[in-house]
Order: C-alpha cells, then sequence, then structure tokens
C-alpha cells in the first residue's frame, strides 16, 4: 500500500495532472472546464482517470451540486509536499553556495589564464 507522500508524488508526476493543478489554483472548475485543454489529445474518460488520481492522492474535491460537479484543490495535501522537501533546503542552499563558490573561482582562473594568452 503507498503512503499518502507517495500517492502525492505519483499524482504529480503527470503532466497533465499538474496542469490540473495549475487549474484549480486559481478556484474550482467542474469536470468538463478541467478536461476542455486535453479532449484534443485524449478522451473525457482519460481525463476523469487523471482527476480520480488526484482524489485519491488527496490533492483534488469534488463535490457535486445539482447536475454541476465542482473539483476543487486541497492546498492541505500539497503542503504536506512543501513539508516533505523543506527538510532538504539546507541541503539544496549548501549545495548552491558551493556551485556559486566553485562558478566564482573557476571564473578567475579563466581570467588570469586569458590574461596570458593576452599578452603574447
Amino acid at each position: 500500500m503507498q503512503s499518502h507522500l507517495d500517492q502525492t508524488f505519483s499524482a504529480l508526476a503527470d503532466p497533465t495532472r499538474r496542469a490540473m493543478i495549475a487549474h484549480l489554483s486559481r478556484g474550482e472548475a467542474s469536470v468538463s472546464e478541467l478536461a476542455r485543454p486535453f479532449l484534443k489529445s485524449m478522451s473525457l474518460p482519460a481525463v476523469t482517470k487523471h482527476i480520480k488520481v488526484l482524489e485519491k492522492a488527496g490533492l483534488v474535491t469534488k463535490t457535486r451540486e445539482a447536475q454541476w460537479r465542482p473539483c476543487r484543490l486541497n492546498a492541505a495535501a500539497l503542503r504536506d509536499v512543501a513539508d516533505w522537501t523543506h527538510q532538504y533546503q539546507k541541503f539544496w542552499e549548501e549545495s548552491f553556495d558551493r556551485l556559486e563558490q566553485y562558478l566564482k573561482t573557476a571564473k578567475v582562473k579563466e581570467n588570469k589564464k586569458g590574461k596570458k594568452h593576452g599578452k603574447s
């Protein structure tokens, strides 16, 4: 059985689902509104499967209001991803700091090398 975080990352791994999440970040939308940009490249049942994956991961909630089925983004599930990635922030910052130092050193060496060749 997949953990909740595994399901979330699995759902976010697909570009179609990420596009749906981006759409929902601007407000709720019906299934047909979410499907519209993808109907040239996939069927409505395929789009519905993508939405079900997002629902199972807890990223999207779908309700029923008469015949309209609005989908909403569940920001709490994205917060779990943010919390998990936050623990690696120090590692990334230190890595970028090391890369910045290396690039400065390489640039100084390149400038010195270029000046030597320019004098000939």
